[in-house]
């Protein structure tokens, strides 16, 4: 879909090498020994580096975990002052930073600056022995920010002031981020939407409206945003729409206070295998109703995997003209109904579940009447 299609102005030029992907994700957290523990014993994570007093920082405690192509960093305070802190003790544990691998920093966040980005960091040089990393940040929706990392002079575990760590989580499989999506407050969709295409060049790749998305008592909108080299960040922007009652973004925008990214979608090529050996170690996972899988077969057609496999692991099936896909959404990992996990697999489609959202948002009402919020 055009961004005249989507009644935003077009695309300016744009360097088509500026973003390559995601090179890591950034969470602040109460406690990051406890935080990375749980995605190595749960996710299969390895941890593969620290950074924190032992190291010469002073002011926070990082452990950066990694499966595949996946990179996250768990960042904690030390003291109850400062950024880090702030950030936890209003959003709880969230996502600060999306970073995105970057051939050249300063020129990223130049061409940033000067299509509207605000500052948060300008380009500046960390060293170590292993070499040298650029990195150079702007802010985006609510506190979340982008960081540009220009890493292509270094062979260090992450970047300088880190150390190596050896810490095996056995690995389930996650190859890649596949998407992160993210909420805005009611009616500000567009204008983030346009934002990504102003700064970026993101293009509009999908959209969802009331029609898509809703149930009984609750509903949302949605536009989804692609850009990067090859298409390789994939960003839906979510907000509210109005309903009976409250909507899961709602909630979340009430728990968060304020908006932030909602789940990050984890690629897999064999989401059975992932999702027995997650369940295995503890990993939690929404359900789907048994009528779900009564219906699926006449409306996905046939697929590779076996039914009852899938049932029993909750699996859920989407198809469009290209393929389908294969999905499941944890539970909240912490105690605000706030970050969750997608574990995804494509065989060909390349949407985002259109026809699994009415088993979703049913799944997701149940936990919030549970909680109290619906």
């Amino acid at each position: 879909m055009s961004l005249e299609t989507a009644g935003l102005p077009a695309a300016p030029e744009y360097r088509e090498t500026a973003l390559e992907g995601v090179d890591h994700i950034e969470f602040f957290v109460g406690n990051a020994r406890q935080a990375a523990h749980f995605y190595r014993s749960a996710f299969g994570f390895d941890v593969v580096a620290y950074s924190g007093p032992e190291t010469g920082v002073r002011d926070r405690a990082s452990y950066v975990l990694r499966q595949g192509q996946v990179t996250l960093v768990m960042t904690a305070p030390l003291s109850p002052d400062g950024e880090v802190a702030d950030h936890v003790r209003l959003h709880g544990d969230g996502v600060r930073a999306m970073a995105f691998g970057v051939d050249d920093a300063a020129a990223a966040y130049q061409d940033a600056i000067a299509r509207g980005a605000r500052a948060v960091a300008e380009p500046h040089v960390l060293e170590d022995a292993h070499g040298a990393v650029r990195l150079a940040t702007v802010r985006t929706f609510g506190d979340t920010v982008h960081t540009f990392v220009e890493r292509a002079e270094y062979s260090g575990p992450f970047l300088p002031g880190y150390r190596e760590e050896r810490k095996s989580g056995a690995g389930a499989g996650l190859q890649v981020v596949d998407h992160c999506v993210c909420n805005v407050e009611l009616s500000r969709m567009d204008e983030w939407v346009s934002w990504y295409n102003r700064v970026f060049g993101f293009d509009v790749f999908q959209e969802f409206d009331e029609d898509d998305i809703a149930t009984q008592y609750s509903a949302l909108r949605s536009k989804v945003v692609r850009g990067g080299r090859g298409g390789s960040i994939t960003l839906p922007i979510n907000e509210p729409a109005k309903g009976l009652r409250k909507s899961q973004v709602e909630e979340y925008l009430d728990y968060y206070h304020g908006p932030g990214v909602q789940h990050i979608a984890l690629h897999t090529g064999d989401i059975v295998e992932s999702v027995d050996w997650l369940r295995r170690q503890g990993a939690e996972f929404l359900r789907a109703p048994d009528r779900y899988y009564e219906l699926l077969p006449d409306r996905v057609g046939e697929i590779d995997e076996d039914l009852e496999q899938l049932r029993r692991l909750n699996i859920l099936v989407d198809r469009d003209e290209h393929g389908y896909l294969l999905q499941i959404f944890t539970r909240p990992v912490e105690d605000r109904p706030t970050l969750f996990f997608e574990v995804i697999q494509r065989k060909g489609c390349r949407g985002f579940g259109k026809g699994n959202f009415q088993a979703l948002f049913e799944s997701i009402e149940r936990e919030q009447e549970a909680r109290g919020n619906l």
